[in-house]
């Protein structure tokens, strides 16, 4: 019986815990959407969510909260310029948990936490990734052109 244990001890002494927790609400905040398993996801949902209040409330002493706990100052000031006025009318539910499939090693279940609103943020970035990998094939191919051009410039000298 589960009965009065409540939280998630995610098989962690309380500082480990409390640093994996920390780390994961840093990512989430600065990337918009991290891959994780379902029980860290839903640990760290309810920071995540209280990080981003915070956020709206937007004076000096919610500031320094959210940096005591937050790993890095590009965290905070991009909570308190860019995420948090997203959900000026919203009051919680900031977050979605999809569930993507299972771990290869040890068959853990994985999921998707992600900021809601952010999938314009999240296609441009797709789009960025898409356009610089295009831009490195290509350069690739033309190295692998100039190669082979050289290759039979080089035999045809040897054969002569």
């Amino acid at each position: 019986m589960r009965h009065r244990n409540a939280g998630f001890k995610l098989g962690r002494n309380t500082s480990h815990r409390r640093a994996l927790l920390r780390n994961l609400v840093t990512s989430v905040i600065v990337e918009d959407r991290v891959e994780t398993t379902v029980a860290k996801a839903k640990a760290v949902r309810p920071h995540v969510e209280k990080m981003i209040t915070l956020g709206k409330k937007g004076d000096v002493h919610a500031r320094r909260q959210a940096l005591s706990f937050l790993q890095t100052d590009e965290a905070v000031t991009r909570l308190f310029d860019t995420v948090a006025p997203r959900y000026g009318d919203r009051n919680g539910g900031y977050l979605r948990i999809v569930r993507t499939g299972f771990q290869k090693g040890d068959g853990a279940e994985k999921a998707f936490i992600e900021l809601l609103g952010a999938e314009k943020q999240l296609d441009e970035k797709r789009q960025k990734r898409a356009e610089v990998k295009a831009k490195k094939r290509a350069e690739l191919e033309k190295q692998l052109e100039d190669a082979k051009k050289e290759e039979g410039a080089e035999g045809g000298e040897e054969a002569a």
